[in-house]
C-alpha cells in the first residue's frame, strides 16, 4: 500500500510544487548560508545576509527571467555551475543556465557573437587575454561606464572592486574597465620536493654534474635535472622503478597555441622588457608603436615571433617532450596533461598551471604525504639563455565575466547580479577552497589560507608575494585574440610534428599574424588603434637595434644553475 501510495502521489505534488514560486528571497539565502557557507567566509553572518538581501531586492525585477552564461571547465567553474547558479536561481528567482565547455569553444562563440550580433550567451567568463580584442572592436561592454549608468541600480555597493587582484590586466589603455576578474592562475615550475631534497639524489645528482640540485634558475639546469631524472628508479624514496624528467603535452589542438602564447616564449627570452608584457614587443612577438597600434609581428617589421630566441623556445619544448616525458605526453591536450604529475611519476615539470592544484592535494595520491602535506611544491619557472632581467617571467590566466553589447540590456542586467553573486566576498572564500583559482585579496590573505597554507605547496606563499604581480595575461598588442592564437596551434602543431622545421614554422605563424592584422587595417573597424603595418626591411635592421627581435646566440647553454627552495620563498618577498 505504501509504494502505490508514492507512485500514486509523486507527480501531483510535483505538478503543485511546480506551480508555486522556486524562490523565497533572503530565506533561501539563509539556507544556503547555513548549508553552503557557513564560517567559510571573509564575512560574518550579519555582513552575508546583508549582501544577499541586496541580491534579493536588486534581482526583484528580473524574477522569472532565464538567462544563459558560459565558461570553461574548470573545478573553480564547475562549483559556480552546479552550486552557485542553482542557490543564485532560488536566492533571487533568475533561472541560470550555466554551461560548462572547453576554452576554445568559448572563444569561438564569444567570436560568433562578435561576428554575427546574435546573443549566443547573456555573459562570458572570457580571459583578460583577450582584452586587446575588446579594447578595439568596442563589442563588449565597457563596465566601467556600465556600472556608472545602465548597470548602475544592479552593482552592489559591497562589489569592493579594490579588493579583486587582477583588474590591472582587465583595464585597457583607455583606463576603463571591460571584465570582471572571476578566478586567477598562474603557470609555475612544480617538483618533487621529497626527491630533490633525499641526501642520496642530491649526491647523485651532484656527481654527475657538478652543482646542487635544487630548483633550476635557468633551462639548461631543468635540461640536467630532466636527464637525471628520466629513467631513474625512486623505488628507495617508496616511487617508481622509472620516473620522467619531465612533463608536457603535444597533441595537435588548440590547447597547444596557449602552451606557447601564455609567456612560453618571453621565458625562453623573445620579446621585450616590459611590466606586464614586454614593450615594444610582448610575448606573442607582436610589436606596437608609441600609440598602441601593432606593427608587425615578423623580424622584417620589427616583430620577434621567428627570431632566434623564439626558434630557440620552440625547439627546446619539443626535444624536452621527446627524451624526457612519458611517450604518451605527445598526444595530450592541456587538460589531460595537467594532473599527470599527481601520478607519482614524474620528477618535474617547467610549465604547470596553479589551475590544477586541486587535483593534486586530494588524500591518497601518490604525491601527498599522510599527513594532507604534499610531496610537490611549486616555484617560478626557469628562464632560457635569451632571457634577461625585465622579460616577462610567466603567465598568468584571468577568467573574467565579460558583457557583449549585442546581449540586451535586461539580460545583461540579470547577468551581471549574477556575476556579482558568484565573485562576492560573501560565497568567494568558499568558491577558493573548493576551486584555489583566486579572485580576492580578502580571500588570499584570509586566516583561512594561513591555516590551509602548508596543504599546497607554495600556492599561498606565492599569491601573497609581491612577485605575484610579475605573471600577467596576454596584454593589449594583440588586436584580434580568437583569430591569431588559432593560428599558434595549427603552425607549432607542424613543427610537433617534423612537417616543418621550428623556424619554418615561426616564419608562416609571422607571416599569417601579419595578414590577420593586415585585414584589420584595411576595413578600419578598429580606429585609431588598430594595426598600422611597418613598411618591410632588411631584418639586421632590427637585429641590430636594441631590444627585440634579437639574434642567434653563439652559446645557448650556459652553465646550469639552480636555488635551495627556502631562498626562493624569501626571494618572492622582495
Amino acid at each position: 500500500m505504501l509504494e502505490h501510495t508514492k507512485k500514486f502521489f509523486v507527480p501531483r505534488l510535483a505538478i503543485l510544487f511546480l506551480s508555486v514560486p522556486v524562490w523565497a528571497g533572503i530565506d533561501d539565502a539563509r539556507n544556503f548560508l547555513d548549508a553552503e557557507i557557513g564560517t567559510t567566509s571573509v564575512l560574518n553572518r550579519a555582513q552575508q545576509e546583508a549582501e544577499m538581501q541586496w541580491f534579493v531586492d536588486a534581482a526583484e525585477a528580473f524574477k522569472g527571467m532565464s538567462i544563459k552564461v558560459a565558461s570553461e571547465t574548470l573545478t573553480t567553474h564547475e562549483y559556480e555551475a552546479k552550486i552557485l547558479a542553482p542557490a543564485f536561481t532560488k536566492i533571487t528567482g533568475i533561472k541560470v543556465t550555466h554551461d560548462l565547455i572547453g576554452e576554445g569553444d568559448v572563444v569561438e562563440k564569444l567570436q560568433l557573437q562578435m561576428q554575427s550580433g546574435q546573443n549566443i550567451y547573456d555573459a562570458y567568463v572570457n580571459d583578460s587575454d583577450l582584452i586587446g580584442t575588446h579594447w578595439r572592436y568596442q563589442q563588449v561592454r565597457n563596465l566601467s561606464d556600465f556600472m556608472a549608468a545602465e548597470g548602475a541600480a544592479v552593482t552592489s555597493p559591497h562589489l569592493d572592486l579594490d579588493d579583486f587582484i587582477g583588474t590591472s590586466f582587465t583595464t585597457a589603455p583607455d583606463g576603463k574597465l571591460y571584465q570582471l576578474p572571476d578566478q586567477q592562475f598562474a603557470n609555475l615550475y612544480w617538483f618533487r620536493e621529497d626527491w630533490f631534497s633525499d641526501q642520496k639524489t642530491r649526491q647523485d645528482f651532484k656527481a654527475q654534474f657538478g652543482y646542487e640540485l635544487g630548483v633550476p634558475v635557468n633551462w639548461t639546469a631543468y635540461e640536467d635535472i630532466a636527464a637525471f631524472f628520466t629513467g631513474r628508479n625512486m623505488s628507495y624514496l617508496g616511487g617508481p622503478n622509472r620516473v620522467f624528467g619531465s612533463m608536457d603535452y603535444g597533441k595537435k589542438d588548440p590547447s597547444l597555441g596557449w602552451r606557447y602564447t601564455d609567456a612560453w616564449m618571453s621565458m625562453a627570452g623573445m620579446g621585450d622588457h616590459g611590466q606586464p608584457n614586454g614593450l615594444p614587443v610582448d610575448e606573442w612577438g607582436v610589436r606596437v608603436d608609441d600609440d598602441s597600434r601593432p606593427v608587425g609581428s615578423c623580424m622584417a617589421r620589427g616583430g620577434a615571433t621567428n627570431d632566434a630566441a623564439a626558434v630557440y623556445a620552440v625547439t627546446k619544448a619539443i626535444e624536452w617532450l621527446q627524451k624526457y616525458a612519458p611517450p604518451e605526453a605527445a598526444g595530450m591536450v592541456f587538460s589531460e596533461a595537467g594532473p599527470v604529475p599527481a601520478q607519482g611519476h614524474i620528477a618535474q615539470q617547467i610549465f604547470w598551471y596553479t589551475a590544477f592544484t586541486a587535483d593534486m592535494v586530494k588524500p591518497g595520491l601518490p604525491v601527498m604525504n599522510a599527513d594532507g602535506t604534499p610531496k610537490w611544491r611549486m616555484a617560478p619557472s626557469p628562464h632560457g639563455a635569451y632571457w634577461t632581467e625585465g622579460t616577462k617571467v610567466g603567465y598568468q590566466d584571468v577568467g573574467s565575466w565579460t558583457l557583449m553589447k549585442s546581449t540586451p540590456a535586461d539580460r545583461a542586467q540579470a547577468a551581471w547580479l549574477y556575476a556579482q553573486f558568484v565573485t562576492s566576498k560573501t560565497v568567494d572564500l568558499k568558491k577558493s577552497d573548493v576551486g584555489l583559482t583566486f579572485a580576492r585579496q580578502s580571500t588570499i590573505d584570509s586566516e583561512h589560507f594561513t591555516q590551509r597554507a602548508t596543504q599546497l605547496g607554495g600556492l599561498i606563499e606565492f599569491y601573497r608575494s609581491p612577485a605575484r604581480t610579475a605573471w600577467s595575461p596576454t596584454g593589449t598588442n594583440i588586436p584580434d585574440y580568437p583569430k591569431m592564437a588559432q593560428l599558434w596551434w595549427q603552425n607549432i602543431g607542424d613543427a610537433m610534428s617534423g612537417e616543418k622545421t621550428p623556424q619554418e614554422a615561426l616564419d608562416t605563424l609571422c607571416a599569417q599574424q601579419e595578414k590577420v592584422m593586415a585585414r584589420i587595417q584595411r576595413s578600419g573597424v578598429q580606429g585609431k588603434f588598430g594595426p598600422q603595418l611597418n613598411t618591410p626591411q632588411d631584418p639586421e635592421i632590427w637585429l641590430d637595434a636594441p631590444g627585440a627581435p634579437v639574434a642567434k646566440l653563439t652559446d645557448e647553454r650556459p652553465p646550469g644553475e639552480t636555488i635551495a627552495y627556502d631562498k626562493l620563498l624569501k626571494s618572492w618577498q622582495q
